[in-house]
């Protein structure tokens, strides 16, 4: 009885702990927009397709001297920012605020608008879809020899689900093989089989939303009215 006891009692003093490390982590995210905001003369919230962390790293550091970066819970950049009117910390941000859903971030700067622009605009990355995305387009073999893989390949290619066999050394497919179909998610084994043929269907994207300053605001998304994010 007593052994269960400290059990619990050490079950409880974890969640606390975890519950105050998941607080202080919120209020270092409100913390240090706000704080950037305060600094910076610009915010532009943008959403992103297909993320790929090592890229976007390298995408941020063109911003490193004159600006940052905020991803994670879209209620707490919410929260930094203000929902509404009544508690935004600058007149009008609340209405980048309002737009922080889905996919997407907070870039707080100095850099001129039209260079923030063109950077956005002009990046876009190429990468090897993961297992459960949608599929972009329809990959499909045709029956005969795949020469690009070499006779070792032969089992793993079977276990992928290809109907191959090896003739006289050469992969050989023995009828047609749809390995991704558009609009379908990708299965695993789908994932890597257009990694070996080096097909790559993802396309990691930026894409500016809107864009908040002291003396404008200015919405990027087609579809969007200023109606939509001026009601507080």
């Amino acid at each position: 009885m007593v052994y269960k006891f400290c059990c619990l009692l050490v079950v409880a003093v974890t969640l606390s702990k975890t519950k105050k490390k998941g607080r202080e982590h919120k209020e270092c995210i409100v913390n240090g927009i706000r704080e950037a905001v305060e600094k910076y003369s610009s915010v532009y919230v943008f959403s992103f397709e297909n993320m790929r962390n090592i890229k976007f790293k390298e995408f941020r550091q063109q911003f490193r001297h004159n600006g940052r970066f905020f991803l994670g819970s879209n209620k707490v950049m919410q929260v930094a920012l203000g929902r509404s009117a009544s508690d935004e910390i600058c007149p009008g941000i609340f209405k980048a605020s309002k737009l922080l859903h889905g996919d997407a971030g907070l870039l707080v700067t100095d850099m001129p608008k039209e260079e923030v622009e063109s950077l956005f605009n002009a990046y876009e990355d190429s990468d090897f879809s993961r297992t459960g995305s949608t599929a972009v387009e329809t990959v499909e073999l045709k029956e005969g020899p795949l020469e690009q893989f070499t006779h070792e390949m032969e089992p793993f290619l079977r276990k992928q689900g290809m109907p191959v066999r090896l003739n006289k050394g050469t992969v050989e497919l023995l009828s047609d093989f749809v390995v991704c179909e558009e609009g379908k998610p990708l299965s695993p084994e789908s994932s890597r089989i257009l990694r070996l043929l080096g097909i790559k269907l993802a396309t990691f994207k930026l894409n500016l939303v809107c864009r908040w300053s002291p003396s404008d605001f200015e919405l990027y998304r087609e579809g969007l009215d200023l109606s939509d994010v001026e009601t507080s």
